[in-house]
């Protein structure tokens, strides 16, 4: 199965509880990203002597926070019984057939599709609230520095798939010595354990320096958004522009450029995946399925006889 199938059979099967813990998600994020502007409309009447923005402010905030700790609380009891379920049925239908050593390195990788499911996918949501909302907010404050950010975007892409392409050389790499991990340790050879961490530790040197290299890369991306925006803008050169918008503009520019930090680490986790699923071999029966229920059936004395050797 490919790492899009695994996801989907893993969302499938557990359809019912994702779709609450996402739908609490995307109502926090709408929460996290209405803050903004309902920020700057309190700042403009706090100037005008009002209070009103306040009142509202306090209202949405408090909804975002509630809605927030409760979807938090959700989300550990839904992802660690996925996990359960299909960490046990992975390892009870593999025992004895591949080294204890592989199997015990898999079933750690076996968690990095519901961490994907619990974390990246959620990564890679906020970021298209924070990328598409905020890009939508600011079409109507200022239509130019959307054309700005929009710009952006594809230079960020381009580099992104290139960075993802890099990771999952690494990731095999890194993944090809963990593989080993168990068996190394089981020798009790200090020089051979020394070797086989450094040689974790230099994979793990090289990812986090393309990590790096790719950080930086995007904060340079971000400052000409943030610089160009600043000099090209014609609202923020008006003297009539109000306090609060001047600071809902810059905050929503600022939303946009976290959102596209979160594309080359969402590239780079895909690639991470492609290599796990290489590995694991995740099969169908390795989900939990529902045991039918036989009702009302009435079966023969050799039927039975069938059903309880079965």
């Amino acid at each position: 199965m490919s790492r899009f199938q695994i996801l989907r059979t893993l969302m499938m099967k557990h359809k019912y509880q994702l779709i609450i813990t996402y739908l609490l998600f995307s109502l926090e994020m709408l929460g996290g990203l209405l803050r903004f502007y309902f920020f700057g409309e309190a700042i403009n009447d706090i100037v005008k002597g009002s209070y009103r923005g306040v009142v509202v402010l306090a209202v949405v905030h408090l909804s975002y926070l509630l809605i927030g700790t409760f979807r938090h609380m959700y989300d550990t009891r839904t992802y660690t019984s996925i996990y359960t379920s299909l960490v046990t049925k992975f390892l009870s239908r593999r025992y004895n057939k591949i080294q204890v050593s592989k199997l015990s390195a898999h079933s750690t990788l076996a968690r990095e599709f519901v961490d994907f499911l619990e974390h990246d996918l959620v990564y890679a949501i906020e970021a298209a609230y924070n990328i598409f909302g905020s890009l939508i907010i600011l079409f109507f404050y200022d239509i130019t520095i959307v054309g700005i950010c929009l710009s952006i975007l594809v230079p960020v892409v381009v580099i992104s798939m290139l960075y993802g392409r890099k990771m999952r050389r690494l990731n095999k790499n890194k993944n090809d010595e963990l593989e080993k991990q168990v068996d190394i340790i089981a020798t009790g050879d200090h020089s051979t354990i020394r070797t086989h961490y450094n040689n974790l530790r230099k994979w793990q040197i090289r990812i986090s320096d393309k990590e790096a290299l790719n950080f930086g890369f995007m904060e340079i991306m971000v400052l000409v958004v943030v610089i160009t925006s600043l000099l090209v803008s014609g609202n923020l050169h008006n003297n009539s522009v109000l306090a609060g918008s001047l600071f809902a503009i810059y905050s929503y520019i600022l939303k946009f450029a976290s959102g596209l930090d979160t594309i080359p680490y969402t590239l780079e986790r895909l690639s991470a995946l492609s290599d796990i699923t290489r590995r694991i071999e995740l099969q169908s029966d390795d989900f939990p399925q529902e045991q039918p229920v036989i009702k009302n059936e009435r079966f023969l004395p050799n039927q039975r006889k069938v059903m309880a050797t079965v």
